[in-house]
């Protein structure tokens, strides 16, 4: 296009020196311009040829505009993220620090003012999932790395927050924890053997089957899984633990979820 413009431009300005000297012709005396007639004539001939008109020239409008929103939407999968659980910041225990996007929890054991409502834990280093669940299935997966120390799970709505939280399925909470950096426990205190340690925990909950399961995220391998009745509104549940003299620093992630975009036709 802009070796077009630039012989485009070429052409007018070749035009425009012509129109220029005819004019200054014509504004001679009328014996001068009759006699230099011919070569003003013959200067005055334009041999410009019309512009090509290239084969595909048309914009392919519905190529381009067709579906549009969904196209860019899309497009836009590649850099949006879709995280199935926020964290509830109304419930952290004041030591916690969670990320802007809810989506990162880590304990700093530094106490921060924060109101003492009653969805907040007040001893337990915890924090819940915004969004309660009483039916259906859903799955989460947490980052948890090299962390020595954390607890991960979910838990009723009904879990002491003001006092110490007892690991068991009994008190509300139905967790697998580690400890000692090596040392894997479920609620109610069942030793865990684990073959390799996991650096992301996938959480599956199937509410109306009262089932709570937790697989290695890497290879999908089953850890536990914790069987119930659920009567009540329950929770994601994220513990990562004191930090035991600096060593148990490390965040927990909710990690974002895969979103696909499927068309289905009709036949």
């Amino acid at each position: 296009m802009e070796e077009k413009l630039e012989h485009i431009s070429g052409d007018i300005s070749t035009l425009t020196d012509k129109i220029t000297a005819i004019e200054t012709a014509m504004e001679t005396e009328d014996t001068s311009f009759l006699k230099s007639y011919k070569n003003i004539k013959e200067r005055a001939q334009c041999t410009l040829q019309d512009p090509e008109l290239l084969s595909g020239a048309l914009i392919e409008v519905a190529k381009h505009l067709g579906n549009l929103k969904f196209r860019v939407w899309e497009k836009m999968l590649g850099i949006v993220q879709y995280t199935p659980v926020m964290l509830d910041p109304n419930t952290a225990r004041a030591s916690l620090s969670l990320s802007d996007d809810l989506t990162t929890v880590r304990n700093t054991d530094t106490a921060q003012y924060c109101p003492d409502n009653p969805e907040r834990f007040i001893r337990c280093p915890c924090v819940l999932g915004s969004e309660g669940f009483t039916s259906g299935k859903h799955s989460w997966e947490v980052k948890v790395g090299n962390k020595p120390k954390w607890t991960i799970g979910v838990a009723k709505k009904s879990i002491n927050r003001k006092g110490d939280v007892t690991c068991s399925p009994k008190k509300g909470l139905f967790c697998i924890m580690l400890r000692n950096g090596d040392e894997y426990y479920a609620s109610g205190g069942t030793v865990l053997t684990l073959e390799r340690k996991p650096q992301s925990i996938r959480v599956q909950l199937n509410y109306d089957r009262g089932e709570v399961s937790f697989f290695n995220s890497s290879d999908m391998s089953l850890i536990h899984t914790f069987k119930d009745t659920f009567t009540e509104r329950v929770f994601p549940y994220f513990g990562p633990c004191v930090r035991d003299g600096g060593k148990n620093d490390e965040p927990l992630q909710i990690s974002p979820m895969n979103v696909y975009v499927t068309v289905t036709s009709f036949q």
